[in-house]
């Protein structure tokens, strides 16, 4: 089975993205930010899939009461800089919903299926 790692900043919606995609019969967890910026960690822990999820402060203030600034989504930026380098696929989910995040993971999952599989 494909594992699907999936990191992001606050509130992008990892655990409502991990949720769907197992839900729909994958092996799908999210990575806590902290590890992230582990050097070589995604050399010792790389899932088949590494999945980087992104949103804006206003996109992520629109979902959810945060009483963080910018700065603290530039920090967040930062930890995840080795994520996203090693990322097979990055999405910012500012002007999608759910349903769609997740159907274009899904999309993404099917066609490196076919090429590595």
């Amino acid at each position: 089975m494909v594992r699907i790692a999936i990191v992001g900043v606050c509130a992008s919606g990892k655990t409502t993205l991990v949720k769907g995609l197992r839900d729909a019969g994958y092996d799908a967890y999210n990575v806590a930010q902290e590890h992230s910026g582990i050097h070589n960690f995604w050399d010792k822990h790389h899932p088949d899939i590494l999945v980087m999820i992104d949103a804006t402060l206003p996109a992520i203030k629109k979902r959810r009461l945060v009483y963080w600034d910018e700065e603290r989504l530039v920090v967040q930026h930062k930890r995840l800089a080795d994520a996203r380098a090693h990322a097979n696929l990055y999405l910012e989910t500012d002007n999608l919903d759910a349903d769609a995040v997740r159907e274009r993971v899904i999309a993404y999952i099917e066609e490196w299926k076919k090429e590595h599989l």
